[in-house]
């Protein structure tokens, strides 16, 4: 039997010799978790000023949109994606994902039943009472709104920020800003060219100066015959155009295809546009959603407005 006496003298030894006794090695156990630092919160706020705060990383997250579901990717954090709306079809793992509605009306009891740690909501295309039932069965909501090209590779962080996966956030957001500034250089000091955005023809729609697309314009050096327009996007009258008389007209339509109506211009012969031959397509997938890929569309963009300086030159 050791006596207390011994027992600190053969601990005294031992520290001496190098081989740690039982007190010391609970000594150094406290003082470590006494140093190391708690989880920290993620606090990050939405486009509309909305704050969400997470204990940890979100792994278990709804997408409410399409441009969601790529944002979600492009930021890394595709793997912890639970389940998308209708028409999230990029990038193609999205394609296999469950479906829990359309952006306009999603099935909140099948949301709740997958348990998410984090759904993330379209401020414009979300019905804001949806939105308000989610965050009352206690699902916390981020909010994205972007509006301006800068949007994109900060929205791309948020997500990193709130997904845990920074790094891979941050490489697609610099990929995106290095990428913009170079399409901007590239187009600098072109001739302005007026162009006519239309988003579909009965009735006849297209954006305004604070719309997304009207930016795209800007970086090629289009300018938006429409840009005074108060709303994003509204209807406007068949006369409203052939006053403008725009050099250019571009459609997206549904889908992949080029729209048939947009030939319908062409009984319009004296329309700039129709005479120079300058009725474009892009895909509405490249330049309607608030994704890296809309600077894929902006590039096509570009080029028609490229292919309309060349014609007006005779080229």
């Amino acid at each position: 039997m050791i006596r207390s006496g011994e027992y600190y003298e053969k601990s005294a030894l031992a520290g001496r010799q190098g081989v740690a006794c039982p007190s010391s090695w609970l000594l150094v156990l406290l003082c470590c978790l006494w140093i190391t630092p708690a989880r920290a919160e993620i606090t990050v706020t939405g486009d509309t000023g909305n704050t969400v705060t997470l204990s940890r990383p979100a792994t278990r997250i709804i997408s409410l949109a399409p441009h969601l579901t790529e944002l979600l990717f492009a930021a890394g954090a595709g793997e912890r994606v639970l389940a998308v709306v209708d028409y999230s079809n990029f990038p193609e793992a999205a394609k296999t994902l469950p479906r829990i509605g359309s952006h306009a009306t999603f099935d909140l009891e099948r949301i709740a039943a997958l348990k998410p740690d984090l759904a993330i909501a379209w401020g414009s295309g979300n019905p804001p009472g949806q939105i308000a039932q989610l965050q009352r069965l206690g699902i916390p909501v981020f909010v994205n709104e972007p509006q301006r090209l800068e949007d994109i590779p900060a929205s791309l962080r948020k997500l990193g920020q709130l997904a845990g996966t920074g790094h891979a956030a941050e490489q697609a957001a610099q990929g995106f800003e290095q990428r913009q500034a170079a399409l901007a250089a590239r187009h600098a000091g072109q001739r302005p060219v007026t162009v006519f955005y239309e988003i579909w023809n009965q009735p006849i729609m297209t954006v305004g100066g604070k719309h997304i697309i009207s930016a795209v314009m800007s970086l090629c050096g289009g300018r938006n015959i429409f840009a005074a327009l108060g709303q994003p996007a509204a209807a406007i009258e068949l006369e409203a155009v052939l006053r403008a008389d725009p050099e250019v007209i571009i459609a997206s339509g549904m889908g992949e295809e080029r729209p048939e109506w947009l030939d319908q211009w062409r009984r319009w012969t004296n329309l700039r546009a129709v005479k120079q031959g300058n009725l474009f397509f892009v895909p509405p997938d490249l330049l309607q959603r608030h994704t890296p890929r809309i600077l894929d569309g902006a590039e096509r963009l570009c080029e028609a407005l490229a292919a309309a300086r060349r014609q007006a030159a005779g080229r």
